[in-house]
């Protein structure tokens, strides 16, 4: 019995031992998980970073795996849009474009023949595209806000055709990754003659009535959520109130103080409301009689040009789809 025991006690002994053994190794086998010459380096990094400011943006044509043919084929079907390659191609190479490879090319000393540059640039797209835009805006806003006078009218397409509007719709779809421009970054004004060159390709490819489309769904629905008088500046709303109901033969507005609050202290308010015939047109408020006179001048604009926020939203649906809804609301109220 006592045999027994000695020899599982040496057994224990010789256990603990080998796993001593086993432990010391390992602890010194360890590998650390960050390397020591890590943290100077990353310091040197951000310290040359912070010195020398971020590196200037690259274009995507300088980024690896580019295939030009391929991206703008991708373009065209991400719009689901059928463009002529040849055309979509053309609407991205901008003069400034053609005119720096020429020169870089001169720069050479090769003779003229070999540095010619057989490119065709997006000047006369770019006209066509400008000038169907702003056809195509004009005849949508006189369609869709018939009591708008003409100076609203021609600030709602003033707006659509701005450079801002137009560079962030532009952005949006991708076309400065294809732009071919002297400059990166591409300039706003380069990138909105672009944009106006894929419109008159789109529209030499498939027809004007697809070009309308093509700006109705991505140029006119920027207006969602859009003030009117935030893109008209009217210095005198109520005389422009005054002259529109004078065409309507309606009775002229007369102010009056429809309830106020904190008049004696720092931030009054006020609410003003224009009557006319004893009918309430608008109310509106302001910090003094005068601002609230104005915004419900303001308002009451806005209903009588049908451009309010409570407005039936507009009808982007395709055209057969449109001519089928009133059949079926006429079904459904019988």
């Amino acid at each position: 019995m006592a045999s027994g025991l000695n020899m599982l006690n040496r057994g224990a002994l010789t256990l603990g031992i080998h796993c001593q053994r086993t432990c010391r190794t390992v602890l010194l086998s360890q590998v650390r998980e960050k390397k020591r010459w890590m943290k100077a380096y990353t310091f040197i990094m951000a310290k040359k970073l912070k010195l020398e400011g971020p590196p200037p943006p690259k274009p995507r044509s300088q980024h690896p795996n580019w295939d030009y043919h391929a991206e703008v084929q991708a373009f065209s079907t991400r719009l689901h849009e059928n463009f002529s390659l040849d055309l979509l191609k053309a609407a991205f190479v901008n003069p400034c474009y053609v005119r720096v490879e020429q020169e870089k090319r001169k720069a050479l000393s090769v003779d003229s023949e070999t540095t010619a540059l057989v490119l065709k640039d997006n000047i006369e797209l770019s006209k066509k595209g400008a000038e169907f835009t702003q056809d195509f805006l004009t005849d949508w806003c006189r369609a869709s806000f018939p009591s708008l006078p003409s100076e609203g009218l021609l600030s709602i397409v003033r707006h659509l055709a701005s450079p801002e509007v137009v560079t962030h719709v532009a952005r949006n779809l991708g076309v400065e990754d294809l732009t071919m421009s002297a400059e990166f970054p591409v300039p706003d004004d380069v990138l909105q003659s672009t944009f106006m060159a894929v419109i008159g390709a789109l529209q030499e490819s498939s027809g004007a009535e697809t070009a309308g489309f093509f700006l109705r769904d991505f140029l006119v629905t920027q207006l969602i959520g859009k003030d009117l008088f935030d893109m008209w500046t009217v210095v005198d709303p109520m005389g422009l109130l005054v002259e529109e109901l004078t065409k309507r033969s309606i009775a002229l507005p007369e102010p009056r103080l429809i309830r106020a609050a904190g008049a004696s202290t720092v931030l009054p308010l006020y609410f003003v409301g224009l009557y006319s015939d004893k009918k309430l047109l608008a109310q509106g408020p302001g910090e003094t009689l005068i601002a609230a006179e104005e915004e419900a001048a303001r308002v009451a604009l806005q209903k009588l040009f049908g451009y309010t926020e409570n407005r039936r939203p507009f009808d982007f649906s395709p055209p057969q789809q449109q001519q089928q809804q009133p059949r079926i609301q006429s079904v459904s109220s019988n």
